[in-house]
C-alpha cells in the first residue's frame, strides 16, 4: 500500500489546493480558513475534520496579484493523495484562447486519482473544462468571463447566474468570493449543516447566501432609490410553516405581482416561489439534523404539507431522501 508523504493525518478528509503563478491570495485564504475551521461536533474543541495542503506545479515561490509571493512547499504529488482537489484561479485564465490543456498543468491533473472530488473557484473552471472534466455538465465561472468560457467550451452548459454548481464529483464556483459559498456547501455536504453553520458563524459569513451572481452584474443604468424585496423575504421566512402566496409577498412591498417578481429576480436571481421552496428545504435540513420529529411533522413545520411533497422537493435540492439525510448526519437510530 502506498505511504502518504504529504498528508499527515490519515483519518481526515484531505484537500489539495492547486495554485498557479499570478494566483489570487484571497481564494487561498478562503479555502484554508473555512475548511480549517470545520470541527467534529461543530465545536471549537472538536477534532479538525479536514487537512488542507497547498501545492503548485513546482514547489517554491508562486507570484500573486499583489506585491508579494507565497512559498508553496508541495508540488503536484499532493494531487495524487487528495480526497478533494480545489483549483484556484490565475490571471493566466483571463488570457486563455484555446480549449487545450498541455504541459505541466496537464501532467499535474493527470495525477488526480479516479473518484477524487474536484472543484474550482472563479476562473479555475477554465482548467477543469480544458481537462474535459466539465463536458456535458453545468458549470459556472465569474460572470465577466462567462461568454469567453462558453465560446471556448461549447460542450459545457454555462450558468453565469449562480454562485456555484454541484455535479457531485465536480463543482465550480463563480467569482472569487463565491468560493466561500462553495466551501461551505462542501462542508455541509460532507459533515452536515451544524458543522457548516458553526464554520460560518466563527468566520462571520452567512451560512447560505440567497440568489446568484446575477445580482452583482453591473447594470447599464443604475437604479437609485429602487424598491427592495428584503422586507418580503423576511416576512416569508417568519412564516415558513404557513401557506405563503406570491400575492402576499408582493403586498408586503406594496408592489404589483409583476413588478415584485421582476425586482425579486434582479435582487435574488430566482423567482419568489423557487426561493421560498429553497428556504423550506433548508429549514427541513435543520430540523432533520437537530430534532427527532418524524418526516411528516417536518414537512408540516416547513410548509410543504405532506411527507411525499417534502421528499420530492428535498430530493430535487439535496439529491437524497429526508430519511437518508437524517441517517447520515444524526445516525441510523434517528426517527424517520
Amino acid at each position: 500500500m502506498a505511504v502518504r508523504t504529504v498528508f499527515s493525518h490519515p483519518t481526515r478528509h484531505h484537500i489539495a489546493v492547486l495554485v498557479r503563478q499570478m494566483t489570487l491570495p484571497i481564494e487561498l485564504g478562503i479555502v484554508h480558513q473555512l475548511f480549517g475551521q470545520a470541527r467534529e461536533g461543530a465545536s471549537a474543541d472538536g477534532e479538525p475534520l479536514y487537512e488542507v495542503v497547498t501545492c503548485a506545479l513546482r514547489a517554491g515561490e508562486v507570484a500573486t496579484d499583489g506585491d508579494f509571493t507565497v512559498r508553496v512547499g508541495h508540488g503536484p504529488e499532493a494531487l495524487a493523495e487528495a480526497d478533494t482537489v480545489i483549483v484556484l484561479s490565475s490571471y493566466d485564465d483571463y488570457e486563455q484562447e484555446t480549449p487545450e490543456l498541455s504541459g505541466p498543468l496537464a501532467d499535474a491533473l493527470a495525477r488526480v486519482r479516479p473518484g477524487t472530488r474536484v472543484a474550482s473557484i472563479c476562473t479555475g473552471a477554465f482548467v477543469l473544462a480544458s481537462a474535459g472534466l466539465l463536458d456535458g455538465r453545468t458549470a459556472t465561472t465569474h460572470w465577466r468571463y462567462a461568454e469567453r468560457f462558453a465560446r471556448l467550451f461549447p460542450q459545457v452548459d454555462v450558468d453565469a447566474n449562480v454562485l456555484y454548481t454541484d455535479g457531485e464529483d465536480v463543482l465550480t464556483s463563480a467569482g472569487c468570493a463565491s468560493g466561500i459559498d462553495l466551501c461551505l456547501h462542501m462542508i455541509r455536504r460532507d459533515f452536515g449543516m451544524a458543522v457548516a453553520n458553526d464554520v460560518a458563524r466563527r468566520t462571520v459569513v452567512p451560512p447560505h447566501r440567497e440568489g446568484g451572481q446575477v445580482q452583482y452584474v453591473r447594470r447599464p443604468v443604475p437604479e437609485p432609490a429602487s424598491p427592495s424585496t428584503a422586507a418580503a423575504r423576511g416576512w416569508a421566512l417568519r412564516r415558513l410553516h404557513e401557506p405563503v402566496t406570491l400575492g402576499q409577498m408582493a403586498a408586503q412591498e406594496a408592489m404589483s405581482v409583476r413588478n415584485f417578481t421582476r425586482r425579486f429576480r434582479e435582487e435574488v436571481g430566482t423567482t419568489p416561489m423557487n426561493w421560498l421552496i429553497q428556504q423550506r428545504v433548508e429549514r427541513a435540513r435543520e430540523l432533520l439534523e437537530e430534532s427527532d420529529l418524524p418526516v411528516d411533522q417536518v414537512a408540516a413545520q416547513v410548509g410543504l404539507g405532506t411527507a411525499a411533497n417534502l421528499r420530492q422537493h428535498f430530493h430535487a435540492a439535496v439529491g437524497t431522501s429526508p430519511s437518508a439525510y437524517r441517517a447520515t448526519f444524526r445516525g441510523t437510530g434517528a426517527v424517520a
